[in-house]
């Protein structure tokens, strides 16, 4: 069985922000109150994070996560990459190195922003005074391995900044961070029905930099899943005017929610 958390759900202002309060969110539906997001992958044999929210300490303690095999990084904004200081926790309780994966020009803003947290090269272990982590670059469309976990980066384009999606085992599930389209190489990554489908809803209304919910829709169609989380959402977002919108196998996210995927 896999297992999918969604850590946090929210944008980069979470729900309640300090600009917009609430917004269109109901403050009494507790599904509304929304930390930023990052999403834990536990394969049958493997273990893997996307994107290391501001919030993730609290994350990983809400949730009992003290291990991981890696770390995926879909791009270098900060709600998606400035959580990364707390990996070196995990360093010191598993006393080793933890290797995390990004396409070239988000590798290259970590070395800048947190060349302190970085291996030197060759150099593993050594981890409770000095954090260890292990870049690695990815290229679109090739594939890679975790333990037995087969990995597809796919090119996500329209965002402000170079943004990378993930297709786990040929299509089993396919993560997708924020876009305005998909690379049509990427979606022919993804060559089975998956079985979920992550994708970002940041508003309701297309952004110029955020697909809106019609697009989204649109992919949903074409890339058929069994079920749909929709992950990364603002203070435009109410949990049950989304739902009311949105077809019966597709669903707003909410922090700490738990998909089991049987084999």
């Amino acid at each position: 069985m896999t297992k999918v958390v969604i850590l946090g759900a929210g944008a980069a202002p979470g729900v309640p922000s300090l600009c917009c309060g609430w917004g269109n969110c109901n403050p009494e539906n507790k599904k509304n109150r929304r930390i930023r997001t990052s999403t834990y992958y536990e394969f049958p044999d493997s273990q893997i994070l996307i994107d290391t929210s501001p919030d993730l300490r609290q994350q990983l303690i809400t949730n009992q996560i003290n291990y991981l095999d890696a770390v995926l990084y879909t791009h270098a904004h900060a709600d998606h990459l400035h959580g990364i200081d707390d990996l070196r926790e995990i360093n010191r309780i598993n006393q080793d190195s933890l290797d995390i994966y990004g396409c070239p020009i988000t590798m290259e803003y970590i070395q800048q922003r947190f060349d302190y947290l970085l291996a030197e090269p060759g150099r593993k272990g050594d981890c409770i005074l000095r954090a260890s982590l292990i870049p690695h670059q990815i290229t679109p469309n090739e594939t890679f391995y975790i333990k037995e976990t087969k990995i597809t980066p796919i090119k996500l384009l329209g965002h402000n900044m170079p943004t990378t999606g993930y297709i786990f085992n040929d299509g089993e599930i396919v993560h997708i961070a924020d876009f305005r389209a998909i690379d049509d190489k990427g979606l022919e990554q993804i060559k089975q029905r998956p079985k979920l489908l992550i994708m970002p809803l940041t508003t309701p209304e297309e952004k110029r930099f955020h697909a809106g919910l019609e697009t989204i829709l649109q992919y949903i169609e074409k890339i058929n899943p069994e079920k749909t989380i929709l992950n990364h959402m603002a203070s435009e977002c109410d949990y049950d005017e989304i739902n009311a919108l949105t077809p019966k196998n597709v669903y707003p996210a909410y922090d700490n929610m738990i998909i089991e995927l049987k084999e």
